[in-house]
């Protein structure tokens, strides 16, 4: 069995190919489409020609203006470099997002907006695998999608994927269609849906339809060989808390188990450390409660930062704690030096005592 590393051997390591501009680059959309009522896909041309070369599982970042604010925002892609002239990502409208909501309501064909990557360790290319298990929720299911698209195209009938999404109900499914019809293409894609709020499920659709949650009667039944596949796991933290606990019980290998997370839940243990503390940063003052990130308070200060992926992931963010204590949910892309100086991923920490923090390194 080939493997992504395999197919592309020592290049694998420059898979970011020469003609994607380092930097920042302008792309103009050139088509978009409801994926379910509140998703919508975006297609993207390079403002000159060029081929876009990234890791399926990658990420870019959005710089766009609303308003008199600057803002930079994370989305996976989730097209394949298998298709270079063009680049999809797919986005979620949020409660309370500012930007996503807006580009749901403003981007249209013709509109150009800046970008910069790709970025992102959660990918095929650098994580090796034969036999893949796909686990995926909501908006998590992008990166897999990317991955299973670039399997398919580049391996074919040899790509060896189990897939497994979950959503809320049939109607909520992202790349319903195209999931259906990647299964009724493609013998090795064993396809599996759990619908988690409906009893009455698709039955003339290739896959599995199971309701309820995933759990051990429901991944044997859906992924009997799981044990023998490399697992990646994206969506909401409370998904992946379960998903990597249901793992470590049934005695997987968790070396072969990897994740990414889609948007950051506060923990109990940070719900409980609830308080006033006071931030200061470089010179500037506010406060925070004990479920507020510091990010939170550096943007109520309108001081300067990057916070692309919100999430704990790009490391964009990065900020040194001079004085007090946090509480991080991530630590992602810090080094073991950096946590020891005191480095933290903004979107990612909490307050636990007053604070003193300084931007940058």
């Amino acid at each position: 069995m080939i493997n992504a590393t395999e197919l592309y051997g020592a290049a694998a390591q420059h898979f970011i190919a020469n003609d994607w501009q380092t930097g920042e680059l302008r792309l103009i959309c050139t088509a978009r489409w409801q994926e379910t009522t509140d998703v919508v896909s975006f297609r993207f041309r390079a403002a000159e020609p060029i081929k876009f070369r990234f890791k399926p599982g990658q990420f870019i970042t959005f710089h766009l203006e609303i308003g008199d604010s600057l803002f930079h925002r994370s989305y996976t892609i989730s097209s394949s470099p298998s298709r270079p002239h063009s680049l999809t990502v797919t986005i979620k409208r949020v409660e309370g997002g500012k930007v996503s909501n807006y580009l749901l309501d403003n981007l249209q064909p013709g509109h150009s907006l800046l970008a910069s990557g790709p970025y992102g360790d959660f990918n095929l290319i650098d994580i090796p695998a034969e036999r893949y298990l796909f686990l995926s929720a909501g908006c998590g299911i992008t990166p897999v999608y990317s991955m299973t698209r670039y399997l398919t195209d580049t391996l074919g009938p040899d790509a060896d994927i189990c897939f497994i999404h979950s959503a809320r109900t049939a109607a909520d499914t992202i790349y319903r269609d195209s999931l259906h019809a990647i299964a009724e293409h493609y013998a090795g894609f064993s396809l599996g849906v759990l619908v988690q709020h409906e009893l009455v499920l698709p039955q003339s659709e290739r896959g599995q339809w199971l309701s309820g949650y995933l759990d051990a009667e429901r991944l044997l039944q859906l992924a009997p060989d799981f044990l023998d596949r490399t697992v990646f796991v994206c969506g909401p933290e409370r998904f992946m808390n379960a998903c990597k606990s249901l793992f470590e019980a049934l005695g997987f290998d968790m070396s072969r188990y990897h994740q990414e997370s889609f948007g950051m839940e506060v923990s109990p243990s940070l719900k409980a450390a609830v308080g006033s503390y006071s931030l200061q940063v470089d010179g500037n003052e506010t406060s925070l409660d004990g479920t507020q990130t510091l990010l939170e308070g550096i943007e109520a200060l309108q001081l300067p930062i990057i916070a692309a992926c919100r999430s704990g992931v790009c490391g964009a963010c990065k900020c040194r704690v001079v004085e007090g204590d946090v509480a991080s949910d991530s630590q992602q892309t810090l080094t073991a030096d950096e946590i020891a100086s005191g480095m933290v991923l903004a979107c990612s920490s909490r307050p636990l005592s007053d604070i003193k923090l300084a931007l940058g390194n």
